[in-house]
């Protein structure tokens, strides 16, 4: 069976199992190699590069949905996510599926709910769906180079800038960095989400005065420098100051 045909049976089953003109889609954001990666497949039908997103069930709720949409495209479970913008231009999906009269249904309008998390990537074990060629980290910087389907590049983008906003007032890095890691590190994490270079005293002042680090007794061995201190994240801390937001930021 094609990728065509395959779409076709889908879209039978579909209108019977979803509802109409309602998706969802998820920007997982990865850290790797001190860069941004977004999670992205690759569908067997035109080969270009989507959000694992999908549809709502009739007996599910919204966020339900996204957490098995994400768990059935690309193997992704236990992810806590949070949504974050509305989609619904005109023609946003449809002209994906030209190939298809408009009984298709996934050639409906639809209305997409955007969801955001923040995961390393070395969590997961990636598993594309039976729809797709493909799933994988794809570098942020490297989106230019590729051709993204529907409008999946506006909603990375608002993803990003949704981040750049939550920065500023509650802390990030807890899923993103391993569990013990160097200032230089998260300095680098902040700085590739914000897409400018902090300066160094600064930054390590206001993250101290923060209280969401403890420093331990070890350093990051190796290199031609010296050795530099190793912190982990104060889990209570953190959690108070992602309810409360940050103080002396």
């Amino acid at each position: 069976m094609d990728s065509k045909e395959q779409l076709l049976k889908k879209s039978i089953e579909a209108k019977e199992i979803f509802i109409p003109h309602l998706s969802a889609d998820p920007v997982i954001f990865g850290f790797e190699q001190n860069e941004l990666k977004v999670l992205l497949i690759k569908m067997n039908y035109r080969k270009q590069w989507l959000l694992p997103g999908g549809y709502v069930r009739k007996d599910e709720d919204l966020d339900e949905a996204v957490v098995r949409i994400l768990k059935d495209r690309a193997g992704v479970t236990d992810v806590y996510l949070e949504e974050f913008g509305v989609f619904g231009k005109k023609n946003r999906s449809e002209f994906y599926f030209e190939d298809f009269d408009e009984t298709l249904f996934h050639k409906q309008r639809f209305i997409s709910v955007g969801y955001y998390a923040l995961y390393n990537p070395s969590r997961f074990n990636l598993i594309p769906d039976e729809f797709s060629e493909m799933c994988d980290w794809i570098y942020m910087s490297q989106l230019s180079e590729i051709e993204l389907a529907m409008d999946h590049r506006e909603i990375i983008e608002k993803a990003l800038l949704t981040l750049r906003e939550k920065i500023s007032y509650k802390p990030i890095g807890y899923n993103l960095l391993p569990e013990k890691f160097t200032l230089s590190e998260l300095q680098k994490l902040y700085e590739a989400i914000l897409g400018k270079e902090l300066n160094r005293g600064n930054f390590y002042r206001k993250i101290k005065n923060l209280g969401i680090l403890k420093k331990l007794e070890e350093q990051r061995r190796g290199g031609a420098h010296k050795s530099p201190d190793l912190y982990s994240f104060d889990e209570e801390n953190y959690a108070k100051a992602l309810e409360n937001g940050l103080s002396n930021w």
